[in-house]
Order: C-alpha cells, then sequence, then structure tokens
C-alpha cells in the first residue's frame, strides 16, 4: 500500500536537504559539470524544477511535457541561470507541487506520465521523491548514495528490479545484499546471475550511477542493463 502522504513529507526533506547544499555553492560552481554527461549542475537544477511543475500536470490531468523537445529547451534555457535564481526556482516549483497534491483528490486514479507511461496518483509522490534524491548525487557536492535514507535506497531497489523484470534484453538476475533478494531480468530457463554488493551499489548500478565495479558476479557477466 503506497502511503502518498508519508512520500510527500519525504519529498519535503529530500528538497529542504538539496537546496540547504545547493546553497552553498557559489554561480561559477553552478556552471560546472554535474555528473550526468552533457549536463552542468545549472541543468540538474533546472530539470528538477520542470520536473515538479511537469508532475503538477500530470496530477491535474494534462500532458506531462508539451513534447519532448519543449522538455529539453525548457532544461537548456534555465540551466545558465545564476545561483539564486535557480534556488528560488527550485524552491517555488516544489510549493506547486506540494500545494497539488494538498488538494482534495482520487489518489486510486491512473495517470499518464511521459511516453505513455500511465500509474496510479498515490505513486506520483515517490517519483518525484526519486527525481529528488537521485538528482541531489548527481550534482556532484558531496551528497552520495550511501546517504540516501534508508528507505529511499530499499524502494528504489524494488521499483527499479521490478521496472527490469522481464525485460527480453537483460539476463535472469538475483540481486542480493546480503539480507534481502530481488530478481530481474527475463524469466530464468537455464539458470540466473546472482549479483552481490551493499544497497549502495546495487541500487547505483540498477540506477545507472555506478558500472557494478563494487558488485559481486556468480553465474555469468553482470548484466547489461537498458537505459532509464
Amino acid at each position: 500500500m503506497i502511503d502518498h502522504a508519508h512520500d510527500l513529507a519525504s519529498v519535503r526533506d529530500a528538497t529542504e536537504r538539496l537546496l540547504t547544499a545547493v546553497g552553498k555553492l557559489d554561480n561559477a560552481s553552478v556552471t560546472e559539470s554535474s555528473r550526468l554527461p552533457g549536463w552542468s549542475r545549472g541543468h540538474v537544477l533546472a530539470h528538477l524544477a520542470r520536473n515538479a511543475d511537469a508532475l503538477v500536470n500530470v496530477l491535474e490531468g494534462r500532458p506531462m511535457y508539451a513534447s519532448a523537445e519543449a522538455r529539453d529547451a525548457d532544461i537548456e534555457r534555465d540551466a545558465p541561470r545564476s545561483l539564486d535564481v535557480q534556488l528560488a526556482d527550485v524552491r517555488e516549483s516544489a510549493a506547486r507541487f506540494q500545494d497539488a497534491s494538498a488538494a482534495p483528490a482520487d489518489w486510486s486514479r491512473t495517470v499518464e506520465l511521459r511516453n505513455g507511461v500511465t500509474d496510479t496518483a498515490s505513486r506520483v509522490p515517490f517519483r518525484r521523491w526519486i527525481e529528488v534524491e537521485l538528482h541531489h548525487v548527481d550534482l556532484g557536492i558531496g551528497y552520495e548514495l550511501e546517504d540516501l535514507p534508508t528507505e529511499f535506497t530499499r524502494r528504489e531497489t524494488d521499483f527499479l528490479a521490478a521496472r527490469f523484470a522481464g525485460h527480453p534484453d537483460v539476463a535472469p538476475t538475483r540481486l542480493t545484499d546480503g539480507t534481502r533478494t530481488w530478481r530481474t531480468g527475463r524469466e530464468a530457463d537455464t539458470g540466473e546471475v546472482t549479483v552481490t554488493g551493499p544497497p549502495a551499489d546495487l541500487l547505483g548500478w540498477l540506477a545507472g550511477r555506478r558500472e557494478g565495479s563494487a558488485l559481486t558476479v556468480e553465474g555469468g557477466p553482470l548484466p547489461t542493463l537498458p537505459p532509464l
């Protein structure tokens, strides 16, 4: 059972952590490269702000983005802004998302995201939590996968393992951190690959943030995952 109110509180906390950390930067730091290829820290911050507004659209029954081209153009337009403008935009767009989420609604309804993807409205706050936490890491300013809340790491690993489950291009894979176990990839026919490692490294590999060098692999090579 998804507790959207709990997740909205988690989004608020994660956003405050990010804003506090980014507030210690300067204008030059915002123009420096993030950990995402081709994106500066300004691109990441612009994306976070525009994603909040896009999720307001989702909750209110409008298309998430006008088009893929418009989404990309908005990020490019907003990336070069100064630190104070970036901070204000992330803060204000986050407040708009919280306001839209506070409106009376049927949280069991189906909503449409990008590329025809659908989900229940109750999962939208968790999707926003993913954006804030992982992109905080992507900024490369001292917040690492190991710093993510334990609940978030577990649930995002659940989410990504389920996302790749049944994928024909992903070898049958058993994931374990020594305590919990997940299965992903296509159904096993003759065997499966076992991938073992710390929670942060498993999540980093599934989320495309780490190449998996810290993971132990048995039964075959480390599977190649499709881009998110």
